[in-house]
């Protein structure tokens, strides 16, 4: 299995690649996001470890090049800012996880192991809930036959959902299935994707499917609500 590093900072991608070598993975490093969007290009990975601060191409741009050209490739953005905004930015470009520096090797290992599950897991069937269906195949999201556009992470969220009906999902639940990063209490980026899938999901619609379990999370329902 054939990942590609990208940081401009020797040090982190030294270690790294040691780190992943130790693990069995075939490893390819690059500086630049210029260079690494040669070397997807050339020779594509299985997963990328990718830093949002790069001194040419950053990690959001090579991100939204990618998923642009259709490139579905896990994505891990490593970044020392830690502010919601700019974790949702991130997972807005296209990002799967997200891991603040400085972080332990360990847990870079175990989020790298966790995408590749995630990668690997079964999705066949298209999914349904009241008048909305999502194909995981394609990716395509209808409610009563229209077609509704989401961003990769919204498209992920509603998928969680859906495969969860009348279920309540809490904040922690999400953030730990979807992204993988520890849950914070403070953090509200759950918060955020909700008022986005609700605005595209809900709001055109009479009949609401997210509910709100006031003080623990969020439900999608067979039997939706009025609006």
């Amino acid at each position: 299995m054939r990942i590609l590093v990208v940081d401009d900072d020797q040090a982190v991608r030294r270690s790294i690649d040691r780190a992943l070598r130790l693990e069995g993975y075939e490893v390819a490093t690059v500086p630049s996001g210029g260079e690494a969007l040669e070397s997807l290009a050339q020779s594509p990975p299985d997963a990328l470890i990718l830093d949002l601060g790069l001194p040419d191409v950053d990690g959001l741009t090579v991100c939204r090049r990618m998923r642009s050209a259709g490139d579905d490739t896990p994505v891990l953005m490593l970044t020392a800012r830690d502010a919601v905004e700019d974790r949702v930015n991130g997972l807005d470009s296209g990002a799967d996880d997200y891991l603040i520096k400085p972080f332990s090797l360990s847990e870079l290992r175990a989020r790298l192991r966790a995408l590749m599950r995630r990668e690997s897991s079964d999705k066949a069937g298209i999914l349904s809930v009241a008048d909305l269906s999502l194909d995981p195949a394609t990716h395509r999201v209808l409610r009563s036959g229209q077609e509704i556009q989401l961003t990769t992470k919204e498209y992920a969220l509603l998928e969680y959902f859906m495969r969860n009906p009348d279920r309540l999902i809490t904040r922690e639940m999400a953030e730990s299935h979807i992204w993988s990063y520890d849950f914070e209490g403070t953090s509200n980026v759950v918060d955020v994707y909700i008022r986005r899938l609700r605005r595209k999901i809900d709001d055109p619609f009479p009949l609401k499917l997210f509910e709100t379990v006031r003080g623990a999370g969020y439900r999608l329902c067979r039997v939706p609500g009025q609006g």
